[in-house]
């Protein structure tokens, strides 16, 4: 290769970069601007969606569950145990009356699932009967090991500090976001708290129409 050749090839190198750069950054400001009001609304959507790892948790009715087959509905992730004195009880409320006011065709495309960041504490049994305060549509799920919920959480950037289960009456720190997992079963993006419940019903519905 010439002189000549190697700088009309790293000019057309540049210039592919360039216009690979603009477009990248037109194509970021358009979804930026597609996604204003869901932003808005508390609800962060992915750039690229994130595969769940192959976790296997226990559900309320005591039935096996691969977080890598939450499919065919929109999930919505909360973590958090049955024996949290604050912000569990609220948040669960609070999801139960944003669910109460999306059209019966919005709630069939959306599930609230509990994954249990206390499974010394969470059996199927007491899931179960937690969330029959709140709604007993709502999916509980618990893991069989700290190790198991420390896969997932991680995969979905969802922290919480395993507590110290020696301790009486022992609390688990743990986040109030929510991990968004589309109907094919990656995770599509976060809903930050603290939760407007007016902005999310109005986002919902055209949020779980998207593929």
């Amino acid at each position: 290769m010439t002189k000549t050749q190697k700088t009309v090839y790293i000019l057309v190198a540049l210039v592919a970069l360039v216009m690979g750069l603009t477009f990248n950054k037109m194509m970021s400001g358009k979804s930026q601007g597609d996604n204003t009001s869901l932003i808005d609304a508390g609800i962060i959507l992915l750039p690229q969606s994130r595969h769940l790892p192959d976790v296997k948790m226990t559900n309320q009715d005591g039935q096996p569950v691969l977080m890598n087959e939450l499919k065919d509905k929109w999930s919505m992730l909360f973590f958090g145990y049955t024996f949290c004195p604050d912000i569990c009880p609220t948040t669960l409320a609070q999801l139960r009356q944003i669910k109460s006011e999306l059209p019966k065709a919005v709630q069939d495309k959306l599930q609230i699932v509990l994954v249990s960041v206390d499974p010394n504490r969470d059996t199927p049994q007491q899931l179960k009967q937690y969330l029959g305060y709140f709604d007993p549509q709502f999916v509980g799920l618990t893991p069989a090991s700290i190790e198991d919920l420390q896969t997932l959480a991680n995969a979905v950037s969802i922290p919480f500090i395993p507590a110290d289960t020696s301790k009486p009456n022992y609390t688990v720190d743990h986040s109030g976001n929510l991990a968004l997992i589309g109907p094919d079963g990656t995770q599509r993006g976060f809903i930050r708290a603290p939760f407007n419940t007016a902005k999310m019903v109005a986002q919902l519905p055209g949020l779980v129409e998207r593929k």
